[in-house]
């Protein structure tokens, strides 16, 4: 093990160690703090039910459990994970610090000891995408990568696998970067647009939270920004280190651009031709987009050939204009990922064709007005469920380039019912996708169980 991990584990060896939240970044680090004799606290707003044998598991490991919406009264640690679902805000981790404890987070902690290099990538959309294309050129490259983070994988627990020459790639949100106080060595920032202004305090937070990825870099460190994106062009006074530009608009002296259907690499000035568009398998110019901004990312390490062969055979993402089958004629497209109006709008963007939508879902306090004119440009029936069903349907009923059916407007009581809609619709050539524009909150625990149910649904019929 690494010198720096070994001396964090042994400063908690007297100490009682605290988890809010047992999901995805906690449950087997949970795990091993208790293999290695530390006090362990694991704290969740679920009941023990709820938990199953999860709970009888930890607790055969000597775990204390504090269960169910009040485990913050009376809890009595010295220092506490915070899950990236719990809010940096929340009364009981203000009364926590309040009182002497140290707050922390798996991630801000596998930035302190990990050995590796880092590459981090964060945006409002994309950040998924452009961090598994990242990981994917290291490896078509020959190195080992640790892909993790706000992507589904705690790398924490894995620290005694990474090696110095290893990478690590992590995609981190808004929720993660708010509290960190740690910047990788390549930084990647894909674009900023408002989303989760349900839980930040404003936009100007969320935007804050967002430069955390960069604000604690050296001088020997990399920023790679989005030139289009105004927000994230703002942040270049800013960087300490090397700012590399990525741009679908035109040509940059450092990074990557994209001029005609051409991609390419730009060094110090220097453009070198790397592939076109037409060699990408990933529909959609967003991907275009992921994909100069992961070029961007790994500069002069970077040969064009590793570029082209990973570009024609990499498939994407699950949730991320996913195709799922063709029925009579009917192609059918999970896009779950689209929990936001941008999102949504790049998705749209993908086909040539008017397609039928399935949106609506959980309110983010996002407006909708920007994505009422792509709607009424790319869709030819929109069905909406959920929360915001209302509010989609005002934004473009409103907009002055709508006609009436133009296009139609139904609404559907849940995903079920909008995919029969959907189905009894569509014809011969038609494509379906479901590209909510909306988190899934209101009916599910998270975008993939929503895509996940999509994908069964359609495979039924």
């Amino acid at each position: 093990m690494d010198h720096r991990a070994q001396r964090f584990y042994n400063s908690l060896q007297n100490k009682r160690v605290a988890f809010a939240g047992i999901g995805v970044s906690h449950t087997e680090l949970i795990r091993q703090f208790a293999q290695r004799g530390l006090a362990v606290i694991a704290c969740d707003r679920r009941s023990r039910q709820e938990l199953g044998e999860l709970a009888n598991e930890l607790e055969a490991l000597g775990v204390e459990l504090r269960l169910g919406g009040d485990f913050f009264s009376g809890l009595c640690a010295d220092v506490l994970f915070r899950t990236p679902g719990m809010n940096w805000n929340h009364p009981g981790l203000r009364n926590f610090r309040g009182g002497g404890g140290v707050v922390t987070s798996e991630m801000e902690v596998f930035f302190d000891l990990c050995p590796c290099e880092i590459y981090a990538v964060t945006g409002s959309d994309g950040k998924t995408t452009t961090s598994t294309l990242i990981a994917e050129l290291l490896r078509a490259g020959g190195r080992t990568v640790h892909l993790g983070g706000n992507i589904g994988k705690a790398l924490l627990p894995c620290l005694d696998e990474i090696r110095p020459l290893d990478a690590a790639v992590v995609e981190l949100s808004s929720f993660q970067l708010i509290s960190m106080r740690g910047s990788p060595q390549v930084a990647v920032v894909t674009n900023v647009a408002p989303n989760h202004l349900d839980i930040h305090t404003d936009m100007q937070e969320y935007i804050d939270s967002k430069k955390n990825i960069f604000l604690h870099q050296n001088a020997f460190s990399t920023t790679v920004l989005n030139r289009d994106n105004d927000i994230t062009a703002s942040f270049a006074p800013n960087l300490r280190g090397r700012c590399a530009w990525f741009s679908l608009k035109g040509a940059v002296e450092r990074g990557a651009y994209l001029d005609g259907d051409t991609l390419y690499q730009a060094l110090d000035g220097r453009a070198v031709p790397v592939m076109t568009t037409q060699d990408i398998l990933l529909p959609g110019i967003h991907n275009v987009a992921n994909y100069l901004a992961a070029i961007a990312a790994l500069g002069q390490s970077l040969r064009p050939e590793t570029v082209l062969r990973v570009a024609r055979e990499f498939g994407g993402v699950e949730h991320r204009i996913e195709f799922v089958r063709e029925k009579d004629g009917v192609r059918w497209y999970n896009d779950s990922i689209a929990t936001s109006p941008t999102r949504a709008i790049a998705g749209l963007c993908s086909f040539p064709e008017k397609i039928i939508l399935l949106g609506g879902g959980y309110d983010k306090k996002i407006p909708f007005e920007p994505l009422a004119p792509e709607i009424i440009k790319h869709v030819k029936l929109l069905i909406l469920t959920g929360h915001t069903a209302d509010k989609i349907e005002a934004a473009v009923r409103s907009h002055p380039d709508y006609q009436p059916d133009c296009p139609q407007i139904l609404r559907a009581d849940s995903v079920d019912h909008a995919v029969g809609l959907a189905h009894a619709q569509a014809r011969p050539g038609d494509v379906v996708s479901l590209s909510p524009a909306c988190a899934s909150f209101d009916c599910y625990p998270n975008f993939e169980a929503r895509g996940r149910h999509f994908k069964e649904l359609v495979n039924a019929l």
